[in-house]
């Protein structure tokens, strides 16, 4: 489970398996116990979330924003497309 950063508590990260095919590129997210998937293609969306409310939902998706090209940048370089 590559970590891409760390914000406000939160990890941000991907599964080294991100399934057969791959899903397009997103992004887990996890804190505390809960955990969140969002979606950056082909826009970012919440794909799905267990546990975090709708103030914290919104800094994830402000985050994710805010770090798209990072994120990006990192599944392509550990998935090698």
């Amino acid at each position: 489970m590559p970590v891409v950063f760390r914000k406000s508590g939160y990890r941000f990260l991907f599964y080294s398996n991100e399934g057969s095919p791959r899903e397009p590129v997103h992004i887990h997210v996890f804190r505390a116990g809960d955990d969140a998937k969002v979606w950056l293609e082909p826009q970012i969306a919440l794909a799905e979330s267990n546990g975090f409310n709708s103030r914290e939902l919104s800094d994830i998706m402000r985050i994710v924003d805010e770090n798209r090209s990072e994120i990006e940048r990192a599944w392509h370089e550990h998935f090698g497309d």
